[in-house]
């Protein structure tokens, strides 16, 4: 019989959503100021994004060993050491705007994007925290930080740009404070650890765990989906400004897209407990497709923010049910391991993603760089509605 969710959620699952607005308010500030300090200090525009490519290169190379320590030192001390490295690499950005450096400054966007490769852990450490039947609710209710992050990144860009004579330093004055925040936050909460292995079951190989049809299904749903978005989402500025439309007009769009990525997770966990990972991901999927065809229509204003618009809530739509599908598709004293699988390789496609997202819409413009993505999106819903279903959860319930 199934039992009714509690009507609270533990005071740690709120916690780590208020981290992960700080987490990605952060994130917003530097994609927003990244390419303009890239372009400033190399005294190149060839060279403007490779701050960002190296902020995500560093998120990257930190998922697997994220998942090595939490297994090692739990999730607590990885979020600590994690944090402390993002200061470590704002404390470098400090020094190169300071000295005018370009290299070192991409040597500290690095550091900052493996503190966001430990952070995106933030989601898994919820569902821990919460009981069986509060794992989607504290999911949601961890990635809702978004729009918080939706206002209050752009906000402290724009007010603390030229709060200094160096440009740009009061940006990452304002980073700083907002990751010494999180690290006051996180020692305060009290963090459950991964749950050992059961006597007698050892954890499995990669190539063993990435056999299980659910698992690989989870995984490669959350990819896509955070692949494909990103890729159309990095693009559009670029395909906005070709049209004619003005910066403006581009960061509306951006702060609608990035709302509809997030607030609707107040109620996906809600409806994903309701109808199923399935369906729900059957609906991102459509969600996605339109945002694709929208592609098709003239290059108004309007057609970029309903398309930017479902593109964020298809990946809502498809991203979480994915990742909250993944929890149920291994053994106990196995989450480590594939929770770093699964945001290594989430991060790696997305990292290629931004990268090719400005040749391709150079050399294929706007309307086929998206009609080319469609069959990602076909591919995606294949996965999600044809894999076989899960006879029974593989992870211990904790309740």
């Amino acid at each position: 019989m199934t039992t009714s969710a509690p009507s609270r959620l533990p005071l740690t699952v709120w916690g780590l959503a208020l981290c992960q607005a700080l987490l990605v308010s952060g994130n917003i500030l530097l994609i927003a100021v990244s390419p303009l300090v890239g372009a400033q200090l190399s005294g190149n525009a060839d060279w403007s994004t490779l701050p960002v490519a190296t902020q995500l290169l560093g998120l990257t190379a930190a998922t697997l060993p994220s998942g090595w320590l939490t297994a090692r030192l739990g999730r607590k001390r990885t979020f600590l050491i994690g944090n402390t490295a993002g200061l470590i690499g704002i404390a470098i950005c400090l020094l190169a705007l300071k000295s005018a450096a370009f290299p070192l400054f991409t040597l500290g966007t690095f550091a900052i994007g493996m503190s966001i490769g430990a952070g995106m852990l933030y989601r898994f450490a919820a569902i821990d925290a919460a009981s069986q039947s509060q794992r989607d609710r504290a999911l949601s209710l961890v990635m809702a930080g978004g729009v918080i992050a939706a206002f209050a990144g752009p906000w402290l860009a724009r007010y603390t740009q030229h709060a200094f004579a160096t440009p740009f330093l009061g940006c990452f004055v304002g980073l700083a404070g907002l990751y010494a925040l999180a690290l006051l936050l996180l020692s305060r909460l009290e963090l459950p650890s991964p749950r050992g292995a059961v006597d007698g079951e050892s954890p499995r190989r990669p190539g063993q765990l990435l056999r299980e049809p659910q698992l690989l299904a989870a995984v490669v749903i959350a990819t896509l989906s955070y692949a494909i978005m990103n890729l159309a989402m990095t693009a559009t500025p670029l395909a906005m400004t070709h049209a004619g439309h003005g910066f403006g007009d581009v960061t509306n769009v951006i702060q609608w897209h990035i709302l509809a990525m997030f607030a609707p997770s107040f109620v996906t966990g809600d409806l994903t407990r309701r109808f199923g990972y399935r369906p729900m991901i059957a609906a991102g999927s459509l969600a996605l497709l339109a945002s694709l065809l929208c592609a098709l229509l003239p290059t108004t204003f309007w057609a970029f923010a309903v398309g930017l618009f479902l593109l964020g809530l298809g990946w809502n739509f498809t991203f979480l049910p994915a990742s909250a599908w993944l929890t149920t598709t291994y053994r106990t004293g196995e989450a480590p391991r594939v929770q770093a699988i699964n945001d290594c390789a989430v991060f790696s496609l997305t990292t290629l993603s931004a990268l090719l997202a400005g040749p391709l819409n150079a050399w294929l413009g706007w309307q086929t760089l998206n009609l080319l993505l469609l069959p990602l999106v076909v591919v995606l819903m294949a996965v999600g509605l044809g894999v076989p279903r899960l006879q029974r959860p593989l992870i211990a319930s904790g309740d």
